[in-house]
């Protein structure tokens, strides 16, 4: 069987993870290469005196190619765990190239801190979290009634969709 290929964020393995490499791990399941690439990547970052100009080095020193490592370090930008720095930030007084970034924790911390104000029960979040969640229903049917215009060949602007609670009703187009 195929080794899964989305992150795997599980409660229990992310208060496992010890070192770097396992994080690697986690963010690219199911690629070696990638993950080897990934963690390279990380190690010249975290071990590098200041703004690292040119990663092109690391190909060559770790034998990774340039097709993996340019995959490797797009999802890590993405991610938000390095950041290209350009020369045109004051910050860094005219250096440019790649670091470290700390986005990645950020964005988690917001994310728990998130969390943790959902699970708070005040009297007037009661009716928000209802009428959020009519929203999602509304969503879901005006899916399944798009959906069900690809089969059925119909036209959507005739065309109204019924839940039990909530009536859809297509915007009619204008010219």
């Amino acid at each position: 069987m195929a080794e899964p290929t989305k992150i795997d964020f599980h409660h229990r393995r992310m208060s496992q993870i010890s070192d770097f490499t396992e994080l690697i791990e986690m963010l690219f399941p199911g690629n070696r290469n990638q993950q080897h690439a990934a963690a390279c990547i990380f190690f010249e970052l975290k071990w590098a005196n200041s703004i690292v100009p040119n990663m092109a080095y690391i190909e060559s020193k770790y034998d990774v190619t340039h097709r993996v490592f340019q995959r490797a370090r797009a999802k890590l930008t993405r991610l938000g765990l390095i950041e290209h720095v350009s020369y045109l930030n004051s910050r860094y007084g005219g250096q440019h190239g790649w670091k470290l970034s700390s986005r990645f924790e950020t964005a988690m911390k917001q994310l728990a801190d998130k969390c943790s104000t959902f699970r708070e029960t005040t009297p007037s979040s009661k009716e928000k979290d209802l009428m959020l969640l009519q929203f999602v229903a509304a969503r879901r049917m005006t899916h399944i009634c798009i959906t069900e215009n690809k089969i059925d060949n119909r036209s959507l602007n005739t065309r109204t969709c019924l839940t039990e609670s909530v009536i859809l009703e297509p915007v009619q187009k204008t010219r």
